[in-house]
């Protein structure tokens, strides 16, 4: 089979999928518009008023009454909570309450999955030091972002916030020494060294760690796919700094380049945790960003409608407080404005209302800033293929170019059945 793609083919078919995907989303629309009252009432139980306490960095205790306590649904709560990625800033925020205020199951639960967490920490931590370490013997420039120091940045602990791996940022060009150094200590690669030299391309590169299912992703200049201009390692390495975990001072991104990279995250992930809000909430009430460096370092990779929109949902959901000028340009931006509410609306209900392509699409388009920008950056988002696009073929080349080709028809499956 020709390995050769031909545009004009590939264009009629990612069209095929919208077209099939938009009538029946089309027709839901009537019943959507039906269903808002409802979820609005939804939105105001008291579980969900008691996370956003939670995400709210302005809150330090929930100084819950008896009659407040007795008025919970603390089962759903607590789920809510899991869900949600707030159970160690619910418990955190509990952990003060008057006696008999939490119930005994759920203050068990509380204690149970916040002691999980720290255990867990400490292992990661551990684990963080000792490839730090084996990075550094190897010459290979490295910072941490996300996980634990995002934690230690946002909450003052690094188990205070819900996390499963290591992230850390590194050059292109050491990705293969980097993938072969943690092979050495004990990890499995979902990218293997092979295809690193065969330049197959990947979404991110994935490790885990066989004895102990520890997680680690590494990201380079080619995976942060999700940022509308690519970004240069180099220029984050220059403005690097340090943050101190444990015993150990470690690399990480400025302040500003966290803000805007877990903004971004948040984005691609269609804000559907309440934890991503909470983030950004806590690093610009607890830091002192340099708001002319994060608008430029926004303006670098034009994602400057996606800063916006995180700082909106920060202020809005969990009252974060902006400076003056921030507030009214992230509120200038009337699209910006549009997304943050329709995320605030929807983020209570994102397990019951699963985006439907299309809308994902729609999302896409709209928070690159919409018109001809917004479409090629979901263009670019649908055809680029990943390792998950070549890994089932990975041996056979003609294959591994077919599966990246069907890449849209692959996303159309996943996303496009079984959606409201």
């Amino acid at each position: 089979m020709n390995s050769v793609v031909n545009p004009v083919f590939v264009s009629r078919i990612a069209l095929v999928c919208a077209f099939r995907l938009a009538y029946p989303a089309n027709k839901r629309f009537g019943r959507a518009l039906r269903e808002v009252s409802s979820l609005r009432s939804e939105s105001n139980s008291a579980e969900w008023r008691a996370l956003l306490d939670c995400a709210n960095p302005n809150v330090t205790l929930l100084a819950l009454r008896p009659e407040q306590s007795a008025s919970l649904d603390w089962p759903r709560l607590l789920a809510l909570a899991g869900d949600q990625g707030l159970l160690p800033l619910l418990t955190q925020k509990l952990s003060h309450a008057e006696s008999g205020v939490v119930p005994p199951d759920a203050q068990q639960t509380l204690k149970s999955s916040f002691r999980e967490q720290m255990v867990f920490d400490l292992r990661m931590l551990a684990e963080l030091y000792r490839v730090l370490d084996r990075f550094a013997v190897q010459g290979i420039a490295v910072m941490v972002t996300k996980g634990p120091v995002l934690a230690q940045r946002c909450y003052g602990f690094s188990f205070a916030r819900q996390y499963t791996d290591l992230d850390f940022i590194l050059h292109d060009a050491d990705i293969l020494r980097a993938t072969e150094t943690l092979i050495s200590l004990g990890y499995d690669a979902k990218v293997p060294p092979s295809a690193i030299r065969a330049n197959r391309p990947a979404g991110e590169y994935a490790f885990t760690q066989l004895a102990t299912k520890l997680l680690i992703e590494l990201h380079t200049e080619k995976t942060f796919r999700y940022y509308p201009k690519q970004l240069s390692v180099s220029e984050l390495l220059d403005r690097k700094t340090s943050v101190r975990l444990g015993e150990q001072d470690v690399p990480a991104l400025s302040l500003e380049d966290e803000l805007l990279l877990i903004s971004i995250h948040g984005a691609k992930h269609f804000w559907e945790r309440l934890l991503w809000i909470a983030d950004i909430a806590a690093l610009i009430t607890h830091n002192p960003i340099d708001w002319d460096r994060a608008a430029a370092a926004a303006r670098e990779v034009d994602a400057q409608r996606m800063l916006r929109i995180a700082l909106l949902l920060a202020k809005s959901v969990a009252g974060a407080p902006l400076p003056a000028s921030i507030q009214i340009d992230a509120e200038s931006d009337s699209g910006a404005h549009r997304l943050a509410q329709r995320i605030t609306a929807r983020l209570p209900h994102v397990d019951e209302r699963p985006m439907s392509l299309i809308r994902r699409a729609h999302f896409r388009i709209k928070m690159r800033g919409g018109g001809i920008p917004g479409l090629t950056y979901l263009l670019r988002q649908s055809f680029s293929p990943t390792e998950d696009d070549w890994l089932v073929d990975s041996d056979d080349e003609k294959l591994s170019g077919i599966r990246a080709i069907e890449r849209p028809l692959r996303l159309a499956r996943k996303y496009g059945r079984g959606q409201k």
